[in-house]
C-alpha cells in the first residue's frame, strides 16, 4: 500500500477549492498515518512548462507547506493529467509490487480523475478516500457538483474503492 499525493501544489491549494479545510486536514491526517505505519508516501506534481506559473523553478510549483515531504520521499513530476504517464511512477511501483494506491490530490476532474482511471488500467486497486480529493468550480459544475460526480458516480465500483476516510486510516493501520 501507498500514497500518492497529486499535485498539491502551492499555487493551486487554497481556499478557492471545494471543501478546503476538510480537504486540508484529511490529508494531513493521512499523511501522518501513512508515516506512523512505514507506508510510503509519494508526491507527483504536476508542471505546466517554462510559460507558465506552474512550472518547476517558481515557488507555486512546489508541494503546499502543510503537505511537505521528508527528505527521503519520492517526488514524480508530470507533463500531463495522468500520474503514470511518463513520470517513471508506474515502473516504481510495479518493481515494488504495490497494488493498494490511496489515491488524494488536486483536481478532481483533471489529474485525479485521470490517475485513478489509469491506475485502474495498470491493474493498481485505487483506493479514494472521502474529501480527500477536491476542485474548483468549472463552467459547466460547481466544484461540489464535479466532487460528488466522481467520487460518487463516476469512480466508485468502477475504476477505485471511494471510502470513508475512517475506513481508509483502519487499512493503514492493518498493514
Amino acid at each position: 500500500m501507498i500514497l500518492l499525493v497529486v499535485d498539491t501544489q502551492k499555487l493551486i491549494t487554497n481556499e478557492k477549492l471545494y471543501n478546503f479545510n476538510e480537504f486540508v486536514a484529511n490529508i494531513e491526517n493521512l499523511i501522518d498515518i501513512a508515516r506512523k505505519n512505514n507506508i510510503e508516501v509519494i508526491y507527483v506534481r504536476h508542471d505546466d512548462g517554462t510559460e507558465n506559473e506552474l512550472t518547476k523553478g517558481k515557488d507555486g510549483f512546489e508541494i503546499y507547506e502543510k503537505f511537505k515531504p521528508y527528505n527521503k520521499e519520492k517526488i514524480f513530476d508530470k507533463k500531463v493529467n495522468s500520474a503514470f504517464k511518463e513520470t517513471g511512477l508506474l515502473e516504481y511501483l510495479t518493481n515494488k509490487g504495490e497494488k493498494d494506491i490511496i489515491v488524494v490530490g488536486l483536481q478532481t476532474d483533471y489529474c485525479i480523475d485521470a490517475t485513478i482511471k489509469c491506475g485502474f488500467e495498470h491493474g493498481f486497486n485505487m483506493i479514494v478516500p472521502a474529501y480527500s480529493n477536491t476542485t474548483v468550480d468549472n463552467l459547466f459544475m460547481s466544484a461540489e457538483q464535479s466532487y460528488k460526480y466522481y467520487n460518487e458516480f463516476i469512480w466508485n465500483g468502477r475504476y477505485a474503492e471511494c471510502i470513508s476516510l475512517d475506513e481508509t486510516l483502519k487499512r493503514m493501520k492493518q498493514i
